[in-house]
């Protein structure tokens, strides 16, 4: 794992464990188990690991290794927003996997700004922490050196880490996209809203990515028009939802990337007076606490949040390996989806996108 139970500090001034890890060709975590854990790595790793430390003079400090055994009880956790009741039902596994190894955990959120990410994961630096567990705002990480260097743990939640070394737990998101027009297909919508977010967020790439097959494998059959968002929020939900109903006011269903935006999306339609789901269907993707209790209940794609927190501290803990663990989505049906209604029918569908980028 790129990740590592206890910092280890090179004696030698060009010999770090990270250089360590280069040499043996093998991941930063994976050292510092031949350093605190050695029965759990395979024998012709931990040869290739000992070989590399007296190739570098490499020294673990023990001091520095006291001073993080005080400090280790405690994992931080940085998602993209705490308020988000995804974000709390995955970081009410997370703890709950933490507290049964003793540990406790300190949460925060980036709010999708790089610049706030920085900030928070230096300070988990400076603690010395036991583990780091993060969701990225950005495609790429290039502020992990500090913690990794000086063996701290790190999993990434909920993303796909384009370097290699790190552990994830993720769901399919693409599938999960595809599911949920697949769904709105099956009850006859032709022509179907897609509310999404910042194409900056993985997350919201790998849905387009799915819906926009599911239209295709509709064999030139539907239409998906695509609305962007800044905010996933209900917020921006209603903002979103406006702005497609505006410019294509026969639209008879639509996939939101969440189900926060899919709450304010169903806000707007009702405020237009439009009847859920005969005139309008809105489905949403995470099924959260409070999709079922809805006046109108949301139709959602689950994922299993309990599941990807409480897996991704498992990780932190346990493994030996960096590696990645993928959750399959599961679409729960209720009632804000039905059979496409008259309004808006076309004679000829298309594909477009508004707002949403260039067909892939």
């Amino acid at each position: 794992m790129s990740s590592l139970r206890n910092p280890v500090t090179s004696g030698h001034p060009q010999a770090r464990i990270s250089d360590v890890a280069r040499r043996a060709g093998v991941s930063v975590g994976t050292v510092s188990n031949v350093l605190n854990r050695p029965h759990i790595v395979a024998d012709p790793t931990r040869q290739l690991v000992h070989d590399a430390i007296e190739q570098l003079g490499f020294v673990p400090n023990a001091s520095a290794r006291q001073l993080r055994a005080g400090a280790s009880r405690t994992a931080g956790v940085l998602v993209l927003d705490i308020s988000n009741p995804f974000f709390m039902e995955v970081a009410r596994g997370i703890e709950d996997r933490l507290i049964e190894d003793g540990l406790t955990m300190i949460l925060s959120s980036s709010d999708g700004d790089p610049g706030r990410e920085q900030m928070i994961l230096d300070t988990f630096a400076q603690q010395r922490l036991r583990g780091v567990l993060l969701t990225p705002s950005q495609r790429t990480v290039d502020h992990l050196e500090r913690l990794t260097d000086q063996g701290t743990d790190v999993v990434f939640l909920d993303h796909r880490p384009r370097a290699k070394g790190f552990a994830s737990v993720v769901t399919d998101d693409a599938a999960g996209g595809r599911t949920a027009v697949a769904h709105l297909l099956s009850l006859g919508h032709r022509r179907i809203g897609f509310v999404n977010g910042p194409l900056s967020l993985q997350q919201c790439r790998a849905r387009q990515t799915g819906a926009r097959r599911a239209i295709r494998a509709a064999g030139g059959a539907a239409e998906l028009v695509e609305q962007q968002v800044e905010t996933l929020d209900a917020a921006g939900g209603e903002a979103g939802m406006a702005r497609l109903l505006a410019g294509n006011p026969d639209v008879t269903a639509v996939f939101c990337v969440n189900d926060l935006v899919a709450l304010g999306a169903m806000r707007h339609a009702r405020a237009c007076g439009l009847a859920l789901p005969e005139e309008l269907s809105v489905i949403g993707y995470d099924d959260v606490s409070f999709a079922g209790e809805l006046a109108v209940p949301l139709t959602s794609v689950r994922q299993p949040t309990y599941q990807l927190g409480w897996s991704a501290a498992d990780l932190l803990l346990t493994e030996a390996a960096p590696r990645p663990v993928v959750f399959q989505p599961e679409l729960v049906v209720r009632s804000s989806t039905g059979p496409a209604s008259r309004r808006g029918e076309r004679s000829e569908p298309r594909l477009s996108t508004t707002g949403g980028g260039a067909l892939e």
